[in-house]
């Protein structure tokens, strides 16, 4: 009887389990179509109409956080995002408009523009994954969006009353601008009235839709701030040349530093090196003693701050490192960028196809002492 009983229960049991496993897969699908539907969606459905007011000076933010409490979203960020991918970025007019629960996303942002114009771009800013805020500001020059000076008096005005997340930039380090790491690569349409401040304002806002809820949470639950993110997000940008290599480098980091051992990554060296240009190939010997606060050969820990501005992808593989037990790695195929990766510093050395016994491409004296992990 016992038994039967056990077997009774092993069997609601199942279904129990079955049942909400089909209840999350459902509950899991609705949430990325809903999602989806707002971020992307042009399809009108019927609905209600609803009055809402927007205050004079209301942020992108603070008007879709009005949407939500008036049931016309469901997610203020997938809003946040469209609007800033949109002709109507900058365009919402504050004042009081009926929409509808029915509309997209697209259709409540043309109601709240109700002066609109469509406004041609003039041109694009491509930023590119690992580009720094001095090479970015470069690139405005050459394309005469804005000097060169004024990009960087623009970078160095922010502050974290303006963008919250600045408040994880430590107070009072030696960085040479608070920005870097958070200038987010993208592509940026640039209109006539375009400035240096409306394109930085426009690049961290960039930031703050890309580095989500999810991100955040799993930054805390490794004990990262943003600013550790982005620091590691950043050498792991500069050294991984392939998409498959990201998690395998942030891995490699995370051994060298929880074993006590300098990172000795060469764009540590190249960013202060080369005034943030990376106009530098290689890393001589004598270069490893340049004096600064990003330099892991002689500092321990990470650099003072970020080397670059990193993308998505090498965001995610510091959140989700590969656990492994490397320490080195060392260039294999320089067009195609891959490297070698190694445990300990015998198989380093026994590995090397170039560059000196430390694993740098260097040239003058060796130093039999170094112990580099990796090959730049």
């Amino acid at each position: 009887m016992n038994g039967i009983i056990r077997f009774i229960k092993g069997i609601i049991l199942i279904v129990a389990v079955v049942a909400l496993g089909g209840i999350v897969k459902d509950y899991i699908k609705g949430y990325y179509d809903d999602y989806k539907y707002e971020l992307e969606g042009t399809d009108t459905k019927e609905g209600l109409d609803v009055v809402v007011t927007i205050p004079e000076g209301a942020s992108a933010k603070e008007i879709a956080a009005i949407l939500e409490q008036k049931g016309l979203i469901k997610y203020p960020k997938a809003f946040v995002k469209r609007l800033q991918n949109s002709e109507y970025r900058g365009n919402l007019k504050s004042g009081t408009y009926t929409l509808n629960t029915g509309m997209n996303t697209l259709e409540m942002m043309a109601v709240m523009s109700p002066e609109y114009e469509e406004i041609l771009a003039i041109d694009q800013l491509v930023v590119p994954e690992g580009f720094t805020i001095e090479m970015i500001a470069a690139r405005c020059e050459e394309q005469g969006i804005c000097s060169s000076e004024e990009f960087l008096r623009e970078v160095s005005s922010v502050t974290s009353a303006n963008f919250e997340y600045l408040n994880d930039v430590p107070a009072g380090i030696p960085v040479k601008y608070k920005l870097q790491g958070y200038i987010f690569p993208a592509t940026y349409d640039i209109y006539e009235d375009t400035t240096a401040k409306s394109l930085v304002r426009w690049m961290l806002d960039t930031f703050d839709n890309y580095y989500t809820e999810d991100m955040k949470a799993r930054a805390e639950e490794l004990g990262y701030s943003s600013f550790d993110v982005v620091t590691r997000a950043s050498i792991v940008e500069r050294e991984a040349k392939v998409a498959s290599e990201r998690a395998v480098i942030a891995g490699v980091i995370n051994n060298r530093l929880n074993s006590g051992m300098n990172l000795e990554m060469c764009p540590t060296v190249l960013y202060p090196l080369t005034d943030g240009m990376y106009d530098q190939s290689q890393v001589l010997y004598e270069d490893l003693s340049i004096e600064s606060e990003y330099n892991t050969y002689l500092n321990s820990g990470l650099p003072v701050g970020p080397i670059c501005n990193p993308g998505v992808d090498c965001i995610n593989a510091v959140l989700y490192p590969e656990d492994h037990g490397y320490y080195f790695y060392h260039v294999d195929d320089e067009d195609a960028g891959t490297h070698i990766f190694t445990e300990t510093y015998e198989e380093h050395i026994d590995t090397q196809i170039i560059g000196g016994p430390n694993g740098v491409p260097v040239e003058g004296e060796e130093d039999e002492d170094s112990e580099d992990g990796e090959d730049e």
